[in-house]
């Protein structure tokens, strides 16, 4: 389906086309027309399916833009998450003048965002935490929220939102449409939908070949002497230019940064104890060209969306399954192609290994020859035994 087919504002259609789209992904076409018809909507559908325009549009056609009251609320787990809805809220919306997006997040002082809802939003973006605290002090006007969306909302609940998310809901007077759009949906996102939609309209996008990102994923096994010198040694063999690598601690992000550092690498942390200027000023350059090397926890690298990353590095291995998946996602973004490294030494084999086979990951051994690091002659992870043999 064309956008130019969607009976919406000519104003959206003019900041469509502007935003370079002409055809809708399979999820805006499934629940675009849904919530403009009244539906509660539960979308289950793979990051970087345009989720954002499929609910961001009706929301925005739906709005009175003469009434500067809230009348929309979209929740989601991270403050980066919330600043890059808003983002891409303001660009629909760039046509619309009237139209009002406010953004309400955890590590920006409060008076701030407390000037900015008293000056009118009609569309509020928020991580609950931080909704709930406006909510607490009366500064954000809630009586008129009629839709509420849950972006994320697996994650987000499995991150301890859940009772935060029912007591929000649970003040909207005037609600009368809730929406999920989320990758996974885990028991607490069922227990969300049966309390709060009404005879929802589910939707499942599968991820297609052609919008799959294209990441060769490679390990090593290495010690924690040598790893440092694996990751700068690869980085510089394979002239990258711009890799995030992922730590399990904030202490470890710190640590790294400047060992990197004391190796002429630009390089800078990102963890969640730093205040969110910061954080959007590393990010900047990150994303400018200025840092070659962004080291970051899990937490603090959600939300995070930079098309053009080249390699991902898990310096430590992930705490978890679904973090090696979120991981290796921040590269092959926008149809590139990606690569990711995993290091672990011979103590966590057993895990990786686990992992690998949960994920259904498809991971090439690598080994080191004369310097080089190139395919092992076995490959450990290998479902069927398959041998891989060194390239030419």
């Amino acid at each position: 389906m064309l956008y130019r087919e969607l009976a919406v504002r000519d104003e959206i259609r003019r900041a469509v086309e502007a935003m370079g789209f002409t055809e809708m992904t399979e999820v805006q076409e499934k629940a675009i027309p849904l919530m403009m018809a009244g539906r509660d909507v539960t979308a289950k559908a793979p990051t970087g399916t345009g989720k954002t325009c499929a609910f961001g549009i009706p929301l925005i056609e739906q709005l009175d833009v003469e009434d500067p009251d809230p009348q929309a609320l979209i929740l989601c787990p991270t403050r980066e998450l919330c600043l890059q809805i808003k983002e891409e809220l303001c660009r629909l919306a760039q046509f619309l003048p009237q139209v009002r997006i406010v953004a309400v997040y955890g590590g920006q002082q409060i008076g701030r965002q407390i000037d900015a809802l008293a000056a009118g939003a009609q569309i509020v973006v928020a991580t609950p935490g931080r909704m709930q605290d406006h909510m607490d002090h009366r500064t954000v006007r809630v009586k008129k929220i009629s839709t509420v969306v849950l972006d994320e909302a697996d994650e987000m609940l499995n991150m301890g939102f859940y009772r935060d998310v029912m007591k929000i809901v649970d003040h909207m007077p005037a609600r009368q449409h809730l929406h999920m759009f989320s990758a996974t949906i885990s028991r607490e996102v069922l227990d969300i939908s049966w309390k709060y939609q009404k005879d929802p309209e589910e939707i499942t996008v599968e991820a297609q070949e052609e919008s799959q990102p294209h990441i060769q994923q490679y390990s090593l096994l290495t010690t924690g002497r040598n790893k440092i010198a694996d990751l700068t040694s690869l980085m510089v063999q394979n002239h990258y230019k711009k890799a995030m690598v992922f730590c399990n601690t904030k202490y470890a992000t710190e640590a790294l940064t400047n060992q990197l550092i004391g190796l002429n690498f630009r390089a800078e942390a990102l963890n969640g104890d730093m205040s969110q200027s910061d954080r959007n000023k590393i990010m900047a350059r990150f994303r400018s060209g200025d840092i070659d090397i962004l080291v970051a926890t899990d937490v603090a690298a959600r939300g995070i969306d930079v098309s053009d990353v080249q390699v991902v590095f898990n310096y430590d291995v992930p705490q978890s399954n679904e973090y090696y998946l979120h991981r290796i996602g921040r590269t092959g973004r926008a149809r590139r192609e990606g690569v990711s490294y995993l290091l672990y030494t011979k103590e966590e084999k057993n895990h990786v290994r686990d992992m690998i086979r949960y994920t259904q990951s498809e991971v090439t051994e690598l080994t080191v020859v004369c310097g080089k690091y190139q395919p092992a002659r076995v490959n450990p992870w290998a479902r069927t035994g398959f041998v891989t043999m060194f390239s030419n």
